[in-house]
């Protein structure tokens, strides 16, 4: 799947969040970037690569995903904010393939946050590619393939659209 695809059922979701909730006027910028922030701590919680102290296994995988594609989903609302999707017309999905150990996944966190944080002062083409690379570099590190990413992609658009049906 390319990019533009995901730009495009993000936008349909965005427009309908915003119509929905009477937003079209209102700047979502801040809220968008906290809100990444956010499903990122959750995303690294279920992984529990960080936490030393507990013999606690990670969340199932099924969790783990679920938790990441509610990142892609605000990634890709944040390219949109700020009119970078152009930019990906034809560029395809793509994992690096190198696998990480545990502390490593654990710094992919660290510097995700930190791009994150890069973007918001800084929220040009370069800065937004770096964040998609970080991204894409960790899924892949949580062992995630793009077939699942973008199938759980579109699953949790289809309950996102649910929920705002239903009053969420």
């Amino acid at each position: 799947m390319e990019l533009k695809e995901l730009f495009e059922i993000q936008r349909s979701l965005d427009q309908n969040i915003e119509q929905n909730h009477n937003l079209q006027e209102v700047s979502l910028w801040n809220k968008k970037l906290l809100a990444l922030q956010v499903e990122l701590g959750e995303l690294a919680n279920e992984t529990r690569c960080f936490k030393f102290w507990s013999h606690k296994a990670p969340a199932d995988k099924a969790v783990i995903l679920e938790e990441y594609v509610d990142c892609l989903h605000f990634i890709l609302s944040l390219g949109l904010e700020q009119k970078l999707e152009e930019s990906f017309q034809r560029q395809k999905l793509s994992f690096d393939q190198n696998k990480e150990t545990k502390e490593e996944t654990t710094k992919q966190f660290l510097a995700l946050f930190s791009v994150i944080d890069r973007f918001r002062n800084q929220p040009t083409l370069e800065n937004y590619n770096t964040l998609l690379g970080e991204f894409f570099n960790l899924g892949e590190a949580l062992g995630f393939s793009l077939e699942e990413v973008q199938g759980h992609y579109m699953k949790k658009n289809e309950i996102n659209y649910q929920r705002q049906k239903m009053g969420y």
